[in-house]
């Protein structure tokens, strides 16, 4: 088993110990519901399959490493695993000849608390070298044995805590739990022939998907008494916990954004999906306090017209406070408005501050530096040369992920 990185990196939230819950206030009520008053929240780890060659897709690269908005899909789903604090280690298993470039994954993109370990021929022999990591019994193991175990798909970005909690709940209690779908087409039996022998009855039956959770020792000792011909072509883990363990795992409802990374056309659906969420959220900085000038009317605008994405103003950013407070609301589109001053340092000012955040890393970050000046009172010469500015600045820091673009608003200043 490889040792984790070390790599500092931006916390998403607050550490949580042995008798915390998560943050979020919707998360804390629904874990004091699920357990006795009194108890300790259980220890979770989570294993990541990530051994597939991609062939269904019919890319040489494994779908898992394919790039979406230039990042590898992989590190959205460890990202979203990462945000949930309560889980505390995440073991990732891969090829060996993958191996160097999902290290350089976990130190490009910061992430923390990964385990790697060299994936098996077969989906289900992956997961275990994975639950083998983790078992006390190893030698070496830097790893502690775990309560409850999560598996989840490398290829399901989109995962949510709120469905980790309600399927790590239902594990503790039932022993197994697993997401489900409503199967959005029926299923058939053909016969021999290439006819049709009959239908399942589509409203009684379930689409299977990830996230899947277990008492650790269950699905363990599942993997460990399972035949070679579960581990060659098996791929339903509740299944081994209810054939080797006589465990029926309860079955959870999964929300709509569960599905798989299988084709290639999903990778763009994942791309939407990740710009529609980033683009949720505008910042604006407008360095006046004037209700009366038209910079304002830019921030009306955009709140009646983008009326489906949250718009906030704030002063202009000097302190480590004021940017914290902005980071940690997740935001990655900005638009300054420039009213006082026509200084282009201002603009380096809030880029330098978002680099040092390490905000880009994860995500492109757009800055747009609007400048609203009365044309009789400065020379347009002035201000496109402050632009060109801009313009070569930008072709700097969109190495660094940062997007940056200037607007010239010129209008007549009124009596």
């Amino acid at each position: 088993m490889e040792p984790r990185p070390a790599a500092p990196r931006p916390r998403l939230c607050d550490s949580l110990g042995a008798d915390q819950t998560p943050s979020a206030s919707t998360l804390n009520a629904a874990r004091a519901e699920a357990r006795p008053a009194g108890r300790r929240a259980p220890a979770v780890a989570a294993v990541l399959p990530a051994g597939g060659s991609g062939e269904r897709m019919g890319v040489p690269t494994p779908k898992q490493f394919c790039p979406v908005l230039e990042r590898p899909l992989i590190s959205y789903t460890l990202q979203a695993l990462e945000r949930v604090c309560w889980i505390k280690d995440i073991v990732v298993a891969v090829t060996g000849e993958n191996m160097e470039a999902m290290k350089g994954i976990i130190q490009k993109y910061q992430h923390q608390r990964i385990s790697l370990v060299e994936a098996g021929v077969t989906r289900h022999r992956s997961i275990f070298n994975g639950l083998k990591a983790l078992a006390e019994d190893q030698p070496d193991s830097k790893l502690s044995k775990p309560e409850v175990v999560i598996i989840h798909d490398a290829v399901r970005p989109f995962v949510e805590e709120d469905v980790l909690l309600k399927v790590v709940t239902a594990a503790k209690e039932y022993g197994a739990a697993g997401a489900i779908r409503p199967l959005v087409s029926t299923v058939i039996s053909p016969s021999a022939d290439g006819c049709l022998d009959h239908s399942l009855e589509r409203a009684r039956h379930r689409a299977s998907e990830m996230p899947q959770a277990f008492l650790f020792d269950v699905i363990y000792e599942a993997y460990q008494q399972c035949s070679d011909y579960d581990l060659e072509f098996g791929t339903e883990c509740l299944q081994l916990a209810l054939k080797y363990g006589h465990i029926k795992a309860k079955l959870v409802e999964g929300s709509p954004d569960l599905w798989k990374v299988t084709y290639k056309r999903d990778l763009y659906a994942a791309e939407s999906i990740i710009k529609e969420r980033i683009s949720q959220h505008i910042c604006l900085i407008m360095d006046t306090k004037d209700e009366n000038h038209v910079g304002h009317r830019l921030e009306e605008v955009l709140k009646d017209e983008l009326n489906h994405v949250k718009v906030t103003s704030r002063l202009p950013c000097h302190t480590g406070r004021d940017l914290d407070q902005i980071v940690s609301e997740q935001c990655y589109s900005y638009v300054c408005v420039n009213v006082m001053t026509s200084d282009f340092e201002e603009i380096r000012k809030l880029v330098n501050m978002l680099e040092e955040s390490n905000l880009s890393i994860l995500y492109p970050v757009v800055v747009i530096s609007v400048y609203f000046l009365d044309y009789k009172s400065v020379p347009f010469d002035q201000k496109m040369e402050n632009l060109m500015q801009i313009r070569e600045y930008a072709k700097e820091v969109k190495k660094r992920n940062i997007l940056l673009c200037g607007l010239l608003i010129y209008y007549p200043q009124l009596p």
